[in-house]
């Protein structure tokens, strides 16, 4: 009987692992201004327009009950405001407040922090090309999901 050989690279396993330690390192550092990674990414994407709850849900990859979790909590903390839109009267508007604006000026601050922090871990010259592959995989290869009769649950943040 042939012995099977093992892949000689995990890559999902690679990729999960190391997902997952970006985020609770990043998880504990915004913790520091009582904010989460989620909240954050919700703050940061409404402050460059005039997005719909379900526009953001979007671009933070959010699904319809989490995005509004997010926003009552948002919304609770005095961070964010859902405000009527001008356009079609059933749909709001999340506007960043003024509290908001600077939690969103201090977590800039952390996340940039924290990424130099990541890549300066890397040889100098393989920060960009390691970058440059990863964007090249979520704008290409990887840039959708393939069809599966199962669904495939994002791991949950805190």
């Amino acid at each position: 009987m042939a012995a099977v050989s093992a892949p000689t690279i995990d890559l999902i396993f690679l990729l999960s692992q190391a997902a997952h330690a970006l985020q609770t390192e990043m998880t504990a550092a915004l913790e520091k201004i009582n904010a989460t990674p989620r909240a954050y990414c919700v703050l940061t994407k409404a402050r460059q327009g005039e997005f719909t709850q379900k526009e953001l849900a979007d671009l933070c990859a959010l699904d319809k009950t989490t995005m509004v979790v997010t926003m009552d909590a948002l919304e609770r903390d005095g961070l964010a405001e859902r405000r009527p839109s001008p356009t079609d009267r059933r749909a709001r508007i999340i506007a960043v407040t003024p509290a908001g604006e600077q939690v969103v000026e201090r977590g800039e601050e952390i996340v940039d922090s924290l990424y130099s922090d990541v890549l300066g871990s890397l040889p100098d010259e393989q920060r960009e090309p390691f970058v440059a592959a990863l964007q090249g995989l979520m704008s290409g290869r990887l840039a959708e999901p393939a069809e599966c009769s199962t669904t495939v649950r994002r791991p949950r943040s805190s």
